[in-house]
């Protein structure tokens, strides 16, 4: 079993939904800017050059949602550090954009950033409960993460992420990435939809694509042991 797994965690929500699925493969942690004790950097570039040039070589770099787009930025940007990658609930894009027609439109985003800084206690129920729809245990897994999510950071860094997910474009950076490549993704996320983990494949050269069936953005909560099973192929192949 390779000790080196780092895990990027999403947007809000913190290391909490992830830690007995990082506890499993004996990984680590590496928070987002503004998480805990680390410092916020508000410009994604910067956030993904600070990160990597504080990674070891040959570590197994894992990200889920926000994170995932962090490490795909990373691993293109220092191939030399990464032996591995898994990207789960992960995407180029967020938003629609011109040929990214697999994603939330912009207008929507919007809507949910200004309920954010209005009230972020009274969003984030709404908003795991909707990434959630579709999943066979919806709501199970809706109560775990709320119940397991990390004391909320600042609402600066909040705002950050939003701006990223609003902004971020990896669709010329995934073909430059070098390591070998695990998307996992929820046949039913509503967030992420299964198209874009395909055509975020499609983009990646040594990639591979599990898809877990009546899973939606949790897949590590909605089916924990089929989720660690393929994570651990993966990293022992």
């Amino acid at each position: 079993m390779n000790t080196r797994l780092l895990c990027l965690p999403g947007w809000c929500l913190g290391r909490g939904p992830l830690q007995a699925t990082v506890d499993a493969v004996n990984g680590q942690f590496i928070d987002l800017p503004g998480y805990r004790e680390t410092p916020l950097i508000d410009d994604f570039e910067a956030a993904a050059e600070s990160i990597a040039s504080r990674l070891p070589a040959a570590t197994v770099l894992l990200g889920w949602s926000l994170g995932a787009q962090l490490a795909i930025a990373i691993a293109a940007r220092a191939p030399e550090k990464i032996a591995k990658l898994v990207l789960v609930a992960a995407t180029a894009s967020f938003i629609q954009r011109d040929g990214w027609p697999h994603a939330m439109p912009p207008e929507l985003l919007a809507d949910f950033s200004a309920g954010v800084a209005n009230d972020v206690e009274a969003m984030l129920p709404r908003f795991v409960g909707g990434f959630n729809r579709g999943d066979a245990h919806a709501k199970a897994v809706t109560l775990s993460l709320l119940k397991q999510a990390d004391p909320r950071p600042p609402a600066t860094t909040l705002a950050s992420g939003l701006a990223w997910l609003r902004d971020v474009d990896l669709r010329q950076r995934a073909p430059r990435i070098k390591a070998a490549t695990l998307l996992i993704h929820g046949s039913a996320d509503p967030l992420m939809p299964c198209a874009a983990a395909e055509a975020l494949a499609d983009l990646i050269p040594a990639a591979q694509l599990s898809i877990l069936d009546a899973c939606a953005h949790a897949p590590f909560i909605s089916q924990p042991a089929a989720f660690t099973t393929r994570l651990r192929q993966f990293l022992d192949e």
